[in-house]
């Protein structure tokens, strides 16, 4: 069987968490392949809000095994967070949960690097959400990191200390005031490895082909977004692994050829947390009714996401690296009431009009060129079939779709997973 995968195309926040949710019932697997606790996946059923930073969104499905794959990286303080909100809602994880051997863990030293380097920076700050990622992917991509499988190990304690003093040194690099108690910060750490411990640690690269060659259905689900990707993404301001397709195949050990339907997650609108650049951003009445309505706050860090019309040429370059075959549409409910909506179709680039994604996308380079379609002024959140749908909704999808030449398959109009249309 081939893996299905399920990622978002714009700066991460799309809707991923609660597309998985309603889907996991069509699969035996949902496996995580990237990311860390950076992520906040936010799922709504049943009149409560649960949000997931490393599990996967199949959790709350009885028999669906999720799976933590070797290009996620895990903090077990964060993670043990987690379990203990499930164990509180009577969710047997230990029967449906397992983590990759090779998956990275951040250590607390790695988030005090994080917020050290992030204080250096100043102005120049890129918007770190200083959970340690980045620092524990430069360990790995440096060959120093401490693996999951090394708890396994008789010395691991040692490769810790040894890992541990090193950081201690760097952060004295950096030479800002950055206060803490790593005896405290320890003590909390090796508590939530022995939770960590008592689960169950696989070769998840084998235990994906194994699973295939019996028939099991596999959802492979990305965090973050497209345009957040370390190669693809708006660099310097993005993530610190592939959030795109490619991704799938490094983080979970797949093979490329056996990628199956690529499902791309996009709100009707475009946000953006943090640094970096966004060409359709809003800064008037338009942009706050958006940020207001949508609720548009980090579902992590807190942090108030910045707001602004749909970009189609971010959209298409992002469905272009990934080879989307679906798209599902969030947050179409948001925009009801806007008389008229604004899309960017072209980009004015140095004084040429291109539709292709830009090296740069930096202000002075770029200004966002836009097609008027007109708005609705229904309430989406009761509807249920396509056929309810106002005239200038289905319009809006129809002109999206000739776009981007790629079904929109899903229509989503609230945050309940009840609150899912499906498109023939």
């Amino acid at each position: 069987m081939a893996v299905d995968l399920l990622l978002g195309l714009q700066w991460g926040d799309e809707g991923k968490g609660k597309i998985v949710d309603v889907l996991t019932s069509n699969y035996d697997i949902i496996a995580r392949f990237q990311g860390g606790p950076n992520a906040g996946h936010t799922l709504v059923f049943n009149g409560k809000k649960h949000v997931l930073h490393t599990i996967p969104s199949g959790i709350f499905h009885d028999g669906t095994i999720n799976l933590v794959g070797n290009g996620v990286v895990i903090d077990p303080v964060i993670f043990k967070g987690e379990l203990d909100k499930l164990e509180a809602q009577d969710v047997d994880y230990r029967k449906s949960l397992v983590i990759s051997r090779k998956a990275h863990i951040i250590l607390p030293t790695h988030r005090l690097l994080d917020a050290a380097s992030e204080a250096s920076k100043g102005k120049a700050k890129i918007g770190s959400t200083l959970k340690g990622i980045g620092p524990t992917y430069m360990d790995k991509t440096g060959r120093n990191g401490i693996r999951v499988g090394d708890l396994e190990l008789s010395d691991w304690k040692e490769r810790y200390r040894a890992l541990a003093d090193k950081h201690e040194s760097m952060i004295a690099f950096y030479d800002v005031d950055i206060q803490y108690n790593l005896e405290e910060l320890e003590t909390e750490f090796f508590k939530a490895i022995e939770v960590l411990k008592s689960l169950k640690f696989i070769d998840s690269e084998e235990y994906i082909y194994q699973a295939q060659k019996t028939g099991k259905t596999i959802l492979a689900e990305g965090a973050q977004g497209s345009l957040l990707d370390i190669d693809f993404g708006t660099y310097p301001f993005v993530t610190s692994s592939n959030t795109t397709a490619a991704g799938a195949c490094t983080g979970l050990g797949v093979a490329p050829n056996q990628i199956g339907e690529v499902f791309g997650i996009f709100k009707a609108y475009t946000t953006r947390v943090g640094s970096g650049p966004f060409p359709t951003e809003l800064f008037d009445e338009d942009g706050a009714t958006m940020s207001r309505v949508g609720n548009e706050f980090g579902a992590t860090t807190g942090r108030p996401r910045r707001c602004g019309w749909l970009d189609l040429v971010a959209l298409k370059y992002a469905c272009q690296v990934n080879g989307v075959t679906q798209l599902m549409m969030m947050k179409g409910d948001v925009l009801s009431g806007f008389k008229t909506l604004k899309v960017c179709t072209a980009y004015k680039y140095k004084g040429d009009i291109i539709k292709h994604f830009p090296y740069n996308i930096e202000p002075e380079n770029v200004e966002p060129i836009y097609t008027e379609v007109d708005g609705w002024q229904e309430d989406l959140t009761e509807m249920s079939e396509t056929s309810q749908l106002p005239k200038a909704l289905n319009e809006y999808i129809e002109f999206l779709e000739k776009e981007l030449e790629i079904p929109i398959t899903i229509v989503s109009v609230g945050p309940d997973r009840k609150q899912t249309i499906f498109r023939s």
